[in-house]
């Protein structure tokens, strides 16, 4: 009787939408009997679920890629660059197989052929809320796949498709069991999250005795119910994107919003195929703002785009001074194979974007190192992330999304865990960072 269990090796890459499909091949793998394994030796098989968005992230799939033929030989290759099988096989002709991005049972099918299926399946294998790759006590919750916009320097649409959107009651169910399995923070992901239900011309379904429409208001005030925090990420500025700040003003999901802006210059979005129209964004900020003072802005930029004048960049920091975004990213334009943006004339030499790219990071962390320093003094809700043996702990307020935003890091963190909710006391800051003092025995209700 062949008593072998066997082991499927995972490397995960790219973006929380793509830990989002690593998870559920995962969930589906150990619902099977299979086991995860944490390295190439004893591997029966490796998955490498790639990113192919720009040439950076590509370099890094394919040295993934590499790696784990040299380490263990027998690998499946998914995800974004699996879109194109040629462009894999001309780096590791040897692959068992290449399958594109949510083509979760083509994955499995290619693992059943490589390595014995070890029984029927058996749900008590599975945690209720499915395996994850993050923490515990967060997650990210993806409500729709694929992209109807045509952004010039992006090439999601034809790695993923049109926006495809899932059932509302099948968001909320997925929501419901995480919590119940103990998340504390949901972070709703997508490539648009503000299109969300656009496919399915918003239908209603009723759940928990309430009819909710398939769309970004309705979900988030559903979430709301939950009692935990909620983050939106990805969001464009649709026009009801303003009656989302008014459920964060009431408290249902956090004040928090994660908004691509890409760029300010009117000249540069259009070049981009963005919308435009730059004035009525800082008006409609400062709208959030009066509706929900504790709103906390988070974006992206890309400097160096194609075109892009010294007095494109110019009026990209003045927006930026005026928007006072409290958390910000900026990334050099970088070309893109099979992006429209390659056809467009006079590219940014690449000392010049590295110029505006440090002029930018510049001007933003003076923005972050003024915000953080108002903070200093206040009383704030910390999600607790790590705890070490001295009573330490790094945690994150509602201003910090994991790994892309700053942290607070805590003293007097004696018997805490991972997961735990606590009141801190600011005490200090840095451009990034806050720095505080756990408040014991805190009875007084309190949200952010």
């Amino acid at each position: 009787m062949n008593t072998h269990t066997s082991k499927v090796g995972f490397v995960s890459l790219g973006c929380p939408k793509a830990l989002v499909d690593s998870e559920r091949i995962l969930t589906k793998l150990r619902s099977e009997g299979y086991e995860i394994a944490p390295e190439y030796e004893g591997s029966d098989v490796v998955i490498v679920n790639t990113c192919g968005f720009i040439d950076s992230a590509k370099e890094e799939s394919f040295n993934a890629i590499k790696e784990a033929m040299n380490e263990n030989g027998k690998v499946i290759v998914t995800g974004c660059l699996g879109v194109d099988e040629g462009v894999v096989r001309e780096v590791a002709p040897d692959v068992l197989a290449v399958t594109g991005p949510q083509q979760y049972e083509q994955v499995v099918d290619e693992v059943h052929k490589a390595a014995p299926q070890p029984h029927e399946p058996y749900v008590h294998l599975v945690p209720p809320a499915g395996l994850k790759l993050t923490p515990r006590h967060f997650a990210y919750l993806k409500i729709s796949e694929g992209c109807n916009h045509r952004c010039k320097f992006c090439i999601i649409p034809s790695l993923r498709g049109d926006l495809v959107s899932r059932p509302i009651r099948a968001v909320l169910r997925e929501a419901e069991k995480l919590v119940e399995a103990g998340t504390q923070e949901l972070m709703i992901v997508s490539q648009d999250t503000s299109a969300y239900g656009l496919d399915l011309k918003h239908q209603t379904e009723t759940w928990k005795d309430r009819d909710i429409r398939a769309h970004m208001t309705d979900l988030a005030d559903a979430l709301g119910d939950l009692d935990v925090w909620v983050r939106l990420h990805y969001v464009y500025p649709y026009p009801h994107v303003d009656d989302v700040i008014s459920l964060m003003a009431d408290c249902r999901i956090l004040p928090y919003l994660d908004i691509p802006f890409q760029h300010a210059s009117p000249s540069v979005l259009r070049a981009m195929r963005r919308p435009a129209n730059d004035a009525k964004v800082l008006k409609r900020i400062k709208k959030w703002r009066e509706v929900c003072p504790e709103i906390v802005i988070r974006s992206t930029f890309i400097v160096g785009f194609p075109g892009e004048t010294e007095e494109d960049f110019q009026y990209l920091l003045d927006w930026l001074k005026e928007a006072q975004l409290d958390r910000v990213g900026c990334f050099k334009y970088e070309a893109v194979e099979g992006a429209a943006a390659n056809e467009l004339p006079d590219p940014v030499p690449e000392d010049v974007k590295q110029d505006r790219w440090e002029r930018f990071m510049a001007v933003s962390q003076q923005i972050s190192s003024a915000k953080l320093k108002a903070r200093i003094g206040l009383e704030m809700a910390v999600l607790i992330d790590e705890v070490d043996e001295d009573g330490g702990a790094v945690g994150r307020t509602y201003a910090d999304a994991p790994e892309i935003d700053g942290q607070i890091h805590l003293k007097g963190a004696e018997g805490l865990a991972p997961g735990d909710m606590v009141m801190a006391h600011v005490d200090d800051s840095n451009d990034y960072d806050l720095f505080g003092t756990v408040i014991h025995d805190e009875e007084d209700e309190w949200n952010w």
